[in-house]
């Protein structure tokens, strides 16, 4: 099995990237953006998740077959979610029903 070798510098750089990424966070978090707030921190919290994932757990070498299962837990996780909001959404408000 080939390994593929990653820099010192590189996970420095993704390393600083991640840290600036959350200090934005912080800053929008403080900003009153109504509804957008949510979806700016769901955006950045995604875009770390997408650096750690594909950096750190070394998803961007690996072979094929682990970008198929990485896919494929992602189209999962958001099947999930998409089920759970639809069935929360579409409750009455209302106490017996």
């Amino acid at each position: 099995m080939a390994q593929h070798i990653v820099s010192r510098a590189l996970y420095y750089r993704i390393f600083a990237a991640l840290l600036m990424l959350t200090l934005l966070t912080v800053g929008v978090a403080y900003l009153d953006l109504g509804v957008l707030n949510t979806v700016i921190a769901l955006t950045i919290a995604t875009g770390k998740a997408l650096l750690v994932v594909l950096f750190f757990m070394h998803v961007r070498y690996s072979s094929r077959l682990t970008w198929v299962v990485v896919s494929a837990s992602v189209f999962w996780l958001l099947l999930l979610l998409v089920f759970t909001l639809s069935d929360y959404l579409t409750r009455s408000t209302l106490a017996g029903w």
